[in-house]
């Protein structure tokens, strides 16, 4: 009855939102990446980071304030009766304005400004760190799900060898013991489906939570682990100019060096201006002064000496950077050429010979010219090959990956 009510622009309807439904839940790598740049909260925290940096280089190009001093001497009432205020008083109203030597403002507004760029480099090694977590994130979720996918598809086609059985058992024509065994070998792979579903799960929800997200929705994986892609040119010089790791390193080399230049022109002594009005034994006066800090013993030799050492510091930490990177590289792209190697090489014989042996095996034992034990153990060679294969497709993904990230390539 719910059916002769539907319409054929009811169901067209219906047709096209389960497509748009179905297009919805499609993730891709690329999808993925863009999410959680646009939307990781650790992204939106490191931009409020630099917010705050500008403001500091705001307040460091401010120059002081000047000061409106207002004092009072020689109060005496309580020695004298004929005491007047304004006429036995000595009273000064005068402003005092420091005036900074050196250019110390220069100096806090480029060290201000070396803070900002460090934040910023902090940003982007922070959006490369996020942006490798996903895409690693990303394709072991397609690796779980293709190997849930295949042993999904395995469960099925094994059922049709106990249903087979089954026939037989009924017909006489084979022990129920066989049967039992062939159920049991069913079990073992319903068991291995589900942990490959648990698994998939979980690599699922790693990638929702690398991207940022606190919401799980179930998705498909638009990206397939083939056709394999070319693994990227190595060249660790470019690498080198790439990585924000190395960036930032030198970053705080020049940041060190703003601050000593800093702290140098911070051991010049600044100069006080005074000016006003003075009210004297009811008299009235102007009055003018300057006042310089004598640097005989604080020259800020302190601060000055640790600059220094934090130059020293950050020069050896870019050095140490570049060697780790350029270890990275290597040990990456090692790792890439061994795996495409045994994909290429063993894997893909393996699997096909597999595929071959258990097709030939099955049609044997159907002829009564091979035991089960042979059909059951060319099945589950099959099984371990496809699998093995689909996981050695995810890690060279993987593999991939890292090597770009290593390189500092984006996606």
């Amino acid at each position: 009855m719910i059916s002769r009510c539907l319409t054929p622009a009811v169901l067209l309807q219906i047709f096209f939102t389960a497509i748009r439904a179905d297009a919805q839940n499609a993730l891709s790598l690329q999808d993925a990446v863009a999410s959680a740049v646009k939307e990781h909260p650790a992204l939106q925290a490191s931009a409020d980071r630099i917010a705050v940096s500008e403001a500091l280089r705001r307040q460091a190009a401010l120059a002081p304030n000047p000061k409106l001093i207002l004092q009072s001497e020689n109060t005496r009432p309580y020695l004298n009766s004929s005491f007047v205020y304004w006429r036995d008083t000595d009273n000064f109203a005068y402003l005092q304005q420091t005036l900074e030597t050196g250019g110390k403002r220069d100096r806090r507004v480029d060290l201000a400004a070396a803070n900002i760029r460090r934040s910023e480099l902090e940003r982007d090694l922070l959006r490369s760190q996020i942006m490798g977590r996903v895409k690693l994130a990303y394709w072991a979720a397609v690796g779980a799900g293709s190997i849930a996918a295949l042993l999904r598809e395995d469960r099925t086609s094994f059922q049709r060898i106990i249903e087979y059985h089954e026939i037989r058992v009924r017909e006489g024509a084979v022990a129920e013991a066989d049967l039992i065994r062939v159920r049991l070998e069913g079990e073992r792979l319903a068991i291995a489906l589900n942990a490959a579903e648990l698994e998939a799960e979980r690599t699922r929800i790693h990638l929702f939570r690398e991207m940022g997200r606190t919401e799980f929705p179930a998705a498909t994986f638009s990206d397939p682990l083939e056709p394999l892609p070319d693994a990227p040119a190595v060249n660790v010089e470019e690498a080198l100019e790439r990585r924000a790791e190395v960036k930032l390193a030198m970053q705080f080399v020049d940041t060190a060096r703003a601050n000593l230049r800093l702290q140098q022109v911070m051991a010049k002594p600044n100069v006080d201006l005074l000016f006003g009005y003075k009210r004297a034994t009811g008299n009235d006066a102007l009055l003018g002064g300057v006042q310089v800090d004598l640097p005989f013993q604080n020259r800020n030799q302190g601060n000055i000496s640790a600059a220094e050492s934090d130059i020293r510091a950050a020069e050896s930490t870019v050095a140490s950077t570049k060697a780790l990177i350029k270890a990275e590289i290597a040990a990456a792209a090692r790792d890439v050429e061994l795996r495409r190697r045994q994909l290429g090489e063993s894997l893909l014989t393996m699997r096909k010979q597999a595929e071959d042996t258990a097709r030939i095996a099955e049609a044997a034992y159907r002829e009564g010219g091979a035991d089960l034990l042979r059909l059951l153990d060319a099945q589950r060679v099959r099984i371990e090959t496809q699998l093995f294969y689909q996981r050695a497709l995810s890690e060279y993904r993987q593999s991939a990956v890292q090597l770009e990230t290593a390189l500092g390539v984006a996606p």
